[in-house]
């Protein structure tokens, strides 16, 4: 079953921010993922939540997406990450 990955990201940074992303997405592609939202307009309904920019990406299963999350690629791009943004992130099961 799925995994979904939802990121609330605030960039501070966009150009170094870009490096990242030339990184990851083969990465991402590599581990079957594909997103579903990324940065689009939102609106907060109920709560207190006050989301910057949401991604959200989808894994073909919950294994693919821990590889990903836990593999070489990513941990070695994470670093960039964090140096050109901030980011709150959850994942969640699909439903079967």
């Amino acid at each position: 079953m799925s995994a979904y990955v939802i990121f609330d990201v605030e960039i501070r940074d966009l150009e170094r921010y870009q490096t990242f992303m030339k990184g990851v997405k083969p990465a991402l592609d590599a581990a079957g993922a594909r997103y579903l939202a990324r940065g689009g307009a939102h609106q907060v309904h109920e709560g207190d939540w006050l989301p910057r920019r949401i991604v959200i990406l989808e894994f073909p299963s919950v294994a693919a997406w821990e590889a990903f999350y836990n593999g070489p690629t990513y941990q070695s791009l994470k670093s960039i990450r964090d140096e050109c943004s901030s980011a709150r992130l959850v994942s969640v099961q699909g439903l079967e």
